[in-house]
């Protein structure tokens, strides 16, 4: 039986050669493509892929976000991250949110194919020297809604923009920032975005 995978990836290039090269190994068949992270997490629940390999920034649904939407479906899937992003915090999300893989791009496709083989069959599959500096760094001190709020500030969204798509007061909003600016010890919502982001906490 071959290891039903499917990819979850923004660049549809990518994407692309990632399906072509897997498809080369005689254990394993890409059974699904998605763009995006809400369409990858549908078709999770249409094909019941064995793995799903996903890039951590995508639109609509992030990686992270959809390995932990699969986590609360109680989704047999195993997901590995493919992603640029070799930060310490990017990884200790990645595994609270139930991932079972973690590489970066960079590495061979061979070593992806290889991924697959370990978390399908129950192991894990994270670089050891990334994995020792994950748990040696500086704890996420941002709750969930601290980080959304963060986030879309970092982008130069205003609060009143924040808390219309949030459906929160302008007022809390501003104080959810100014908790996450105290924090993380920034000086203004902008300082405190790129604090949080060089940690991999957003």
């Amino acid at each position: 039986m071959k290891i039903r995978v499917l990819l979850a990836e923004d660049q549809t290039m990518l994407r692309g050669a990632l399906a072509s090269l897997l498809s080369l190994e005689p254990d394993i068949t890409i059974v699904g493509q998605a763009a995006n992270g809400r369409e990858a997490f549908r078709l999770a629940r249409d094909l019941a892929p064995d793995v799903i390999v996903t890039d951590i920034e995508m639109p609509e649904m992030t990686g992270l976000e959809l390995a932990a939407s699969l986590k609360q479906a109680e989704s047999k899937a195993r997901v590995v991250i493919l992603t640029t992003f070799a930060r310490p915090g990017y990884l200790r999300r990645a595994l609270d949110a139930g991932a079972r893989g973690y590489l970066l791009k960079e590495r061979p496709a061979s070593e992806l194919a290889e991924a697959i083989r370990r978390v399908h069959s129950g192991l894990r599959a994270v670089d050891p020297a990334l994995a020792a500096e994950a748990w040696a760094a500086d704890e996420d001190p941002l709750s969930d809604r601290e980080r959304h709020i963060l986030q879309r500030a970092g982008d130069g969204r205003s609060s009143a923009d924040i808390a219309t798509e949030l459906h929160l007061s302008e007022g809390t909003v501003r104080n959810y920032l100014s908790e996450a600016i105290a924090k993380l010890g920034a000086t203004n919502r902008i300082d405190a975005a790129r604090i949080a982001r060089s940690k991999g906490w957003l």
